[in-house]
């Protein structure tokens, strides 16, 4: 447990190496609703963008790493191939132990995140990484030469646009559903600090007691909880 505590203050201690320097503003949130629970540990995020690089075919290596950032009025300006692209919501924790990352999995899960996944190291570091599918990435020129009109990249701004909708959907729902499950979960060793079940479990989840007319009733229908999904009206526009 001391091991991945020093691990957290060294992770945290470490300057951004992102262009912006600071975090996403939805990202900035959920960092800090995990950071302040001991057991996990913010690495990498990004709230979602859309971007158009201009990458020389010549030069082989790391995408990111021999990529030019263009604006759109820059596009004729260009020289090798450009590329647009939409990339959805990442984050990436450690967690301290398996069920750790299991609780979070389950809420990416559950809030349309479905290609979440948890890796664990050699030296047994589990990492668990919040993703998506809805991605897009379509080449527009190559060696300088434009090959899809402008019309189709209005297109392509539009197509961006709702899926970034779609996406900022995806980060309140995890939000919301991360902050039910860690309320929900109980750390096993402050409810059992002597007992043998502290080997067993991470979490013992809270269940409400039944009342009297439930326990009368067993059939009787629990209802529905209200729908977490919070809806929005505005997102970002790509200028042209």
């Amino acid at each position: 447990m001391a091991a991945f505590a020093r691990r957290k203050a060294q992770r945290l201690a470490r300057p951004d190496p992102s262009r912006k320097r600071a975090l996403d503003a939805r990202a900035a949130e959920l960092a800090r609703l995990l950071n302040a629970r001991e057991r996990f540990c913010t690495t990498s995020s990004c709230d979602g963008r859309v971007t158009v690089t201009d990458t020389d075919p010549e030069v082989a290596g790391i995408q990111k790493k021999n990529c030019t950032w263009l604006l759109m009025t820059a596009l004729k300006k260009a020289t090798g191939d450009v590329v647009f692209k939409f990339e959805p919501f990442v984050l990436h924790v450690l967690c301290r132990e398996l069920q750790d990352a299991q609780l979070l999995h389950s809420v990416a899960i559950d809030s349309g995140f479905r290609n979440s996944g948890i890796t664990v190291s050699r030296g047994g570091k589990i990492t668990m990484a919040v993703r998506s599918t809805h991605c897009l990435e379509v080449p527009l020129s190559h060696k300088g030469r434009l090959m899809v009109s402008e019309e189709y990249i209005e297109f392509l701004v539009h197509v961006a646009n709702q899926k970034m909708e779609e996406n900022i959907r995806r980060i309140d729902r995890f939000h919301k559903g991360l902050e039910l499950a860690l309320e929900a979960a109980v750390p096993a060793d402050t409810l059992f600090p002597e007992g043998p079940e502290k080997s067993h479990s991470v979490y013992v989840h809270r269940r409400k007691r039944r009342t009297a007319q439930e326990q009368a009733d067993p059939s009787r229908e629990l209802e529905p909880q209200d729908d977490t999904e919070s809806s929005l009206g505005l997102l970002a526009e790509i200028m042209i």
